[in-house]
């Protein structure tokens, strides 16, 4: 249980790391964060289909039995991740959206410093709700699965990097202040790990094969959408194809050697 929790405070307070890369002008150059986002979007997507999926399958199988009512639960569950987080994304203005990444020379150029600090407290909110149900995802796959928790974990940790710079570069330029820039970050991380705990408080009395197979379902539907919405053509936008695909296929490889090795 510990651990379980351990690894999902882990993944929440990457956004914290992000918001202390900002002020290090070469981790914030086009080419760097353009690889970054490459680089999590084949994490992302490699554990979704290699190792969330055949989870949620197997988590399915357990409760329906070999067959096919398991494999189209689990589909169906996939597209509902999807859904979810496209209904999220679509309420939430481009602006504000952690999922509509623009780059720190886009964000920092506001005149409105009144405007640009409430864009960043806006997106650490909206970051926030976003990070609550991966918390719950991460805090449910290490308990079912250590190695799939650490997996999940990393891949959250390494996509909350960027959201951690989308929030910490519009306080700083609105405030000068570095500390309200990382506190920002650094609170919208939290909802991972409250997550953890609303997941331990209210689902696991609950917690059936099916339940568990939903949720891994859905995680992974919402971190391909992620990755196929927010981080590639965020990656395309600033004219680094190449380093952005570099870094998908070097995310891919190690997750999968991760995924051998433990």
């Amino acid at each position: 249980m510990l651990f379980a929790f351990l690894l999902t405070l882990f993944a929440g307070l990457a956004t914290t790391l992000g918001a202390l890369i900002v002020f290090n002008e070469r981790t914030t150059s086009k080419k760097f964060l353009s690889f970054a986002l490459g680089l999590s979007a084949g994490v992302m997507i490699y554990v979704s289909f290699m190792e969330i999926i055949p989870e949620a399958h197997h988590a399915m199988s357990q409760y329906y039995g070999a067959g096919k009512k398991a494999d189209v639960m689990t589909v169906v569950f996939f597209f509902v991740g999807i859904a979810i987080i496209a209904i999220i994304d679509r309420l939430i203005p481009n602006a504000e959206n952690p999922h509509e990444i623009h780059s720190p020379e886009e964000v920092g150029d506001v005149s409105n410093k009144k405007s640009l600090g409430r864009v960043g407290i806006m997106t650490a909110l909206a970051i926030a709700i976003h990070n609550f149900p991966e918390g719950m995802a991460t805090f449910l796959s290490a308990l079912e699965d250590p190695k799939l928790g650490v997996a999940i974990a990393f891949a959250i940790a390494i996509h909350n990097v960027p959201e951690g710079i989308a929030v910490a570069i519009p306080v700083f330029q609105s405030t000068g202040s570095k500390k309200k820039a990382i506190t920002w970050a650094f609170l919208s991380g939290l909802a991972e790990p409250v997550g953890a705990i609303v997941c331990y408080l209210v689902l696991m009395p609950f917690l059936t094969p099916m339940v568990l197979g939903a949720m891994f379902a859905i995680v992974a539907g919402i971190m391909v959408f992620i990755s196929l919405d927010e981080l590639l053509p965020a990656a395309e936008k600033w004219g680094e194809h190449h380093t952005s695909i570099c870094g998908v296929i070097l995310g891919m490889a190690i997750m999968a050697v991760s995924l051998l090795l433990f």
